[in-house]
């Protein structure tokens, strides 16, 4: 839904106080070694104005709680976007110079995958979750994938996608369908796709409809395919951001929820190069089958090791 979340929250950057510094440790020596663990879902979290919850659904309760509130929550999220200008820097939040490092970050990543998981295809398809002006599909997917698919709701967003895009396709490499239409109203055709690109949009989602999505997503892929979910990470817990209605969610956040749409880490990778004052962005690869688990014997270099003669 948003193709950039970028922003640090104030309150890690400014307004800290001792509760939050507590807040940031509550994972004391006692607990760990106590091997007592706390859900990710269960820890607390601020709002962007530095308002604590006790725990996520005590905030999703209170922000998306019921239908109406639900709906709310969605329109204000397209809302904010909707009076973004429709250029690098509007969708990157101020930040332009955060596309290149993201780019090649991201290709860094890619890379490694598509060498692993398809390293003999000749057709690869690809869907572009959140695409904003087409940014990463222009800089990166369209030069891997003889197809992609854009999925963007805000309209002005995907018009200047398809502007940008028409200079760089061709009859081996190209866009082809543009969708407007949210995330969570979204259902793929049956094995259409390689990869699933969800880059800074899933914070839209609440928790119920990120996994309802990635269940429904999941038939979009062929044989061997993998989403790709690159996305701003909190420091623990979550951060509400009040002015796009959005969550940034911790690493362990994020954990449980794969758990829940059955999905598992193939790689993951953090992205390097950021300015300081931003969230941590971290790239995760995911499949629906589990990693296969390399079974090792046990090593003889040990017994031919070099040793001390006394």
């Amino acid at each position: 839904m948003r193709e950039n979340v970028l922003f640090s929250s104030p309150s890690y950057k400014f307004t800290l106080t001792p509760t939050h510094i507590c807040f940031f440790s509550l994972q004391t020596p006692k607990l760990r070694r106590s091997r007592v663990r706390t859900k990710a879902m269960e820890v607390g979290g601020l709002d962007s104005k530095g308002r604590e919850f006790k725990n996520a659904e005590e905030m999703w309760r209170e922000q998306a709680g019921d239908p109406s509130k639900k709906c709310d929550w969605y329109k204000h999220g397209v809302g904010y976007w909707e009076g973004v200008e429709a250029s690098v820097n509007g969708v990157l939040g101020g930040y332009a110079q955060v596309n290149e490092p993201d780019v090649e970050g991201s290709e860094a990543f890619l890379n490694t995958l598509l060498s692993e998981r398809f390293p003999n295809s000749d057709h690869l398809a690809a869907l572009d979750c959140g695409s904003g002006i087409g940014r990463v599909t222009k800089n990166l997917l369209i030069r891997y994938f003889n197809e992609v698919d854009l999925l963007e709701p805000v309209s002005h967003f995907l018009d200047a996608a398809r502007e940008n895009l028409g200079h760089t396709s061709s009859d081996k490499h190209k866009a082809t369908n543009f969708f407007c239409m949210p995330l969570q109203e979204f259902t793929p055709d049956a094995g259409r796709y390689d990869v699933i690109w969800v880059q800074w949009c899933i914070g839209h989602l609440t928790d119920d409809d990120f996994v309802s999505f990635f269940n429904r997503a999941k038939a979009g892929l062929k044989p061997g395919g993998f989403f790709v979910l690159k996305e701003n990470i909190a420091r623990t817990g979550f951060v509400l951001d009040n002015e796009d209605r959005s969550i940034t969610r911790s690493d362990s956040y994020f954990r449980e929820l794969f758990q829940k749409c059955g999905l598992h880490i193939y790689q993951s990778k953090d992205q390097k190069g950021l300015p300081e004052e931003l969230f941590a962005v971290k790239m995760y690869a995911l499949t629906t089958d589990s990693p296969k688990r390399v079974h090792r014997t046990r090593s003889k270099v040990k017994a031919n090791m070099p040793r001390i003669i006394k």
